[in-house]
């Protein structure tokens, strides 16, 4: 059970700010207590927080971004938390307030691999993070780099700028990075300060800076309504029109300036601010030097200091003017006008706005359209606003308004909001009249709601083994709601048996393995009886369940997994504190559960016939490398992480006489077909070798074979043929990635010689041959994409970072460990195609 922090001081403790002296202590023994544990947290916290909102301005003052994002590490690493926005609508990117660290989001990668990820556009976006894309489906451009200082990363800065054809430009890509640094060295001071960097539950909002200068004047009065002075700043004194020297300090001068239709109404402001403490927005008119009355617009209240029976009042007095003009010009046009803020919400409305959407202007303001009136309730409309807001341009849309006409909207938006325009409109061609009364609005499930399901639905597409399905799970679940514990459970004869669990103290569910169906617990009862349960704290779960162990979690989700009608396991999300579950909550964690049921319902299924593929595939790969004086070989060979980790990467070293021939090769496709076309070619490469055609000619040979064997296949192949004895290596490439070659002083280049087509595209295919010279202590890579591919990056800058990694080998390391770290700092972690790696060292 959870133990309360001890806040009391030892005996004899300096008195601090809730510790008054003890009685007699000498004034000159007392000294200034230093700050509390919370007090010290609670200024680290503010100062944090004050380095996000610089880093936010920063970025959009310096880089010409609409939009700044702040992304910091969670306590337990395994997610990103939006911590700070500016410029964007918290609302809009309330999906991904709360990101996996480990998942395929561009943040997630910068913060992953310490590189800057810049999209730049939608294309860009759907073609490297089409699960970004799912969530924001709109047009914009993107950079996200890591905060990070001596080797540690708290979390990524974002950037948002309009779409346009030339994307990030160089000048703000370096200021990005230039504000992200100035952060992480804010952040890593905190942290050597030993106070936490990890972000609170929710992000703060940056105000931007208005557009213009305001034209609208404030001035400030202190009024002793007991006596009747009133003391007023400059502005006041304007305000209502008073020269220099002509105020006498007393309201009843001010009286003589208010409009005499108003003077009860300004009295009884005063009386109600007496009264109740307060007036908001009490309006008056006040007569000007030419005797037209102009409006001005109250806000007073009694000080909590002030004890004298609520006789004082301050306060600061607002000019219309201005205001009022500009909604008076507004008011005249005949199309209607309304303005959203950043979160849809409706702050201003003409007059034309009523007759067009047939509603009360006092009926829309502060509330989104789409919600204020039934049949703007679809999500399209919404997903308009938000296309505006991310793309920063102009969107228009029509939209039937029941029971007899259609509408034009027009949204122009700018990083404040949003201005729209309605104007009647005629139908489009073929489309049905409204509806005489619209439909009801079914419950809408929220726009982030709609992308946790489609997140994981993704997810789970993915994911093949019931290993891939538990990862997904708890890597975008846990995330999506804010878990701390995850725990999935499989049945198994009718016992249930644990499949993966994340964040539960060691040991803790031992008691849980095997237990019985009929067993009265939690995760039994729920599959049992196929209803998902609900505990908002430990008492509640306490009082249903006595004398069941209970971790440090305060609140659960107990979700039966079932698919096509059978159990198939239960699947348990802890918090670490008391919450509330909401209907939408509920309701997405339970249609949550389906997914997770028939995706493990589909791998188990995989997993049985797995084990037979992968003995096929191992079986085709050299079991042992040769042994040839004057060189030394290595291999490795990593499967995906994604999808069938069965396809048509291998390598081989051929022995010919006094001559070695390295091979690596990729069949295109992961599939039992690839594996075997690959164990047909790696044995005709080898048929080849062996009889002694030089390079071009054994690429040649085994082109023509795949085109007649017409697997419906296509592959790559690198091949040199070393003669260790002289240092000379002849190369040929077939669509291969080029070698990459770290020479005996420690440079080390890639070796982009001439090459041919793929192998199984054209038969009369050429594959000219190149010489290579290798000096004793050289060593040469041989690789497939998989181990250079990286949705971040580009694939030259993959093979540069391997090349970069091989210049990197320290004086002494063995083959060995040079191949582990070439995996370890080249290849993502997220792979999704298969690795194979050949290394070979002279001398």
């Amino acid at each position: 059970m959870r133990h309360p922090h001890a806040t009391g001081g030892a005996p004899g403790a300096r008195p601090g700010p809730d510790r008054p002296p003890e009685p007699g202590a000498g004034a000159e023994t007392v000294r200034a207590a230093p700050p509390s544990v919370r007090e010290t947290a609670r200024r680290a916290d503010h100062r944090r927080d004050e380095l996000l909102a610089l880093a936010a301005r920063r970025v959009l003052e310096s880089t010409g971004a609409y939009g700044s994002l702040v992304y910091l590490r969670s306590r337990d690493r395994r997610s990103l938390v939006l911590r700070t926005i500016a410029g964007v609508p918290l609302s809009v990117m309330g999906p991904f307030r709360r990101v996996a660290a480990a998942g395929p989001l561009p943040v997630a990668v910068a913060f992953r691999t310490g590189r800057a990820v810049v999209l730049t556009d939608a294309e860009d976006t759907m073609r490297r993070f089409p699960q970004l894309a799912v969530g924001l489906p709109y047009d914009f451009v993107s950079a996200c780099e890591p905060v990070g200082h001596g080797g540690e990363t708290f979390g990524v800065l974002t950037a948002l700028w309009p779409a346009s054809d030339d994307g990030v430009a160089a000048p703000a890509a370096r200021r990005l990075a230039e504000a992200a640094a100035q952060l992480a060295d804010g952040l890593a001071g905190l942290a050597e300060s030993g106070q936490s960097v990890e972000p609170g539950c929710e992000a703060a909002v940056v105000e931007l800076p208005p557009p213009s200068v305001p034209t609208t004047r404030v001035g400030m009065f202190d009024w002793d309504v007991a006596t009747g002075s009133l003391a007023a700043d400059t502005q006041f004194l304007e305000i209502f029109g008073f020269g220099p020297g002509e105020f006498d300090g007393t309201v009843a001068a001010l009286g003589r300036r208010v409009a005499p239709g108003d003077l009860p109404g300004f009295r009884a402001a005063a009386r109600i601010a007496l009264e109740r403490g307060e007036v908001l927005a009490a309006r008056v008119r006040v007569l000007g030097p030419d005797g037209l009355p102009y409006p001005v617009e109250l806000w007073a209240r009694v000080p909590r200091a002030i004890s004298d029976g609520r006789t004082h009042l301050v306060g600061a007095v607002l000019d219309l003017r201005s205001l009022t003009a500009a909604a008076a010009a507004v008011d005249r046009l005949p199309e209607g006008v309304f303005a959203l803020d950043q979160d849809g919400r409706i702050g201003y409305a003409n007059r034309a706005v009523e007759p067009l959407l047939r509603a009360r202007r006092e009926d829309l303001v502060h509330r989104p359209p789409w919600e204020a009136l039934p049949w703007l309730a679809d999500p399209f409309y919404e997903n308009r606003y938000r296309a505006a807001q991310l793309s920063q341009r102009p969107t228009a849309f029509l939209a039937a308004r029941p029971p007899d006409g259609w509408l034009a909207f027009s949204l122009y938006p700018d990083p404040h909001g949003v201005t729209a325009r309605v104007v009647t409109a005629e139908a489009p061609p073929g489309a049905a009249e409204p509806a005489a009364v619209p439909p009801p609005p079914a419950a809408r499930t929220g726009m982030g709601g709609t992308h946790h399901l489609l997140q994981l639905a993704s997810a789970l597409t993915e994911a093949v083994t019931v290993r891939d399905v538990c990862r997904a799970v708890a890597e975008e679940l846990l995330p999506a709601f804010g878990g701390q514990e995850l725990a999935i459970y499989a049945v198994r004869e009718q016992r249930l048996h644990l499949l993966s669990q994340t964040g539960y103290p060691d040991g803790f569910l031992d008691a849980f393995e095997g237990i019985p169906m009929d067993t009265r617990v939690p995760g039994a009862e729920t599959l049992r009886t196929g209803t998902p349960v609900f505990f908002e704290s430990v008492r509640e779960l306490a009082a249903t369940y006595p004398g069941l162990a209970l971790d440090e979690m305060g609140a659960w989700a107990f979700l039966p997994l079932i698919a096509s009608g059978r159990p198939v396991g239960t699947c348990i999300v802890g918090f670490d504190l008391p919450r509330p579950f909401t209907v939408e909550e509920r309701g997405l964690l339970t249609a949550l559960g389906g997914f997770i049921a028939q995706a493990l319902e589909r791998a188990r299924l995989y997993d049985a016939e797995f084990a037979l593929a992968r003995g096929l595939q191992q079986a085709l790969l050299p079991h042992r490398l040769p042994e040839v004086p004057g060189i030394r070989i290595t291999a490795r060979y990593l499967p995906g992480t994604q999808g069938m980790e069965i396809g048509g990467d291998w390598y081989d070293a051929i022995v010919t006489g006094g001559d070695v021939t390295l091979v690596i090769g990729d069949v295109e496709g992961h599939s039992v077909g690839a594996a075997a076309t690959m164990g047909q070619l790696r044995s005709a490469v080898r048929a080849f070798a062996t009889g002694g055609d030089p390079p071009d000619e054994v690429l040649a040979r085994t082109n023509r074979l795949l085109l007649d064997l017409d697997p419906g296949l296509l592959a790559s192949c690198c091949l040199v043929r070393l003669t260790p004895a002289v240092g000379l290596g002849r190369i040929a490439r077939a669509g291969h990635l080029p070698p990459v070659l770290r020479h005996p002083g420690g440079r080390a280049e890639a070796l982009y010689v001439p090459g041919g087509p793929l192998l199984g595209v054209d038969e009369r295919a050429d594959y000219p041959v190149s010489d290579l010279r290798l000096g004793s202590g050289a060593v040469l890579a041989l690789y497939t994409d998989g181990l250079v591919e990286d949705p971040a990056v580009a694939i030259d800058q993959g093979v540069d970072r391997l090349r970069a990694a091989l210049a990197r080998a320290v004086a002494g390391e063995g083959l060995e460990q040079a191949a582990e770290r070439l995996l370890r700092e080249v290849g993502s972690a997220r792979r999704v195609d298969d690795v194979a790696l050949l290394l070979t060292a002279f001398g």
